[in-house]
């Protein structure tokens, strides 16, 4: 019998932001500030999300886009320095599916008056998912959310 197959893949997104290293931590740490650029959005439907930022700590939600299938995340906190670092780790379903699991690092930097953000993700991507271009799409679109929240919530 064969098993189904996976993908191993990685990428890095660095992006500078005027705002501090502790701001930019909070946008990460706070549930509301963390649900605004990262699960809510024109077109999207979040049917649950929960928060438990602490190192052992979790995040759960579950989303659609339009009439879409049902998204989940399930995200793991492994350890986290205040205004510096967070790993985590986390699973992602579509459908019912699973379709990824990653291990993922935010590094956060002071740069200047502002700060420099590094997120690395090392993912093992199932089949039928959409692979490590669609992932790192969909981060560049979340850390440009990142980035109006910073913005538009000071």
């Amino acid at each position: 019998m064969s098993q189904p197959s996976v993908h191993h893949d990685s990428f890095t997104i660095e992006r500078t932001f005027a705002a501090t290293p502790e701001r930019v931590f909070a946008a990460f740490a706070d549930p509301v500030k963390k649900r605004r650029w990262f699960v809510e959005g024109e077109g999207w439907t979040v049917d649950s999300y929960e928060a438990d930022f602490r190192e052992g700590g979790f995040e759960r939600s579950r989303f659609r886009f339009n009439d879409g299938p049902e998204m989940t995340n399930e995200t793991y906190y492994h350890d986290i320095i205040p205004g510096r670092r967070i790993i985590n780790s986390y699973s992602m379903t579509w459908g019912g599916k699973r379709i990824s699991v990653s291990l993922a690092t935010v590094d956060i930097e002071p740069d200047g008056a502002g700060s420099r953000v590094r997120f690395t993700e090392q993912a093992v991507f199932f089949e039928g998912s959409d692979g490590v271009e669609g992932r790192r799409q969909g981060w560049t679109e979340l850390i440009g959310k990142l980035e109006e929240e910073l913005t538009t919530h000071p």
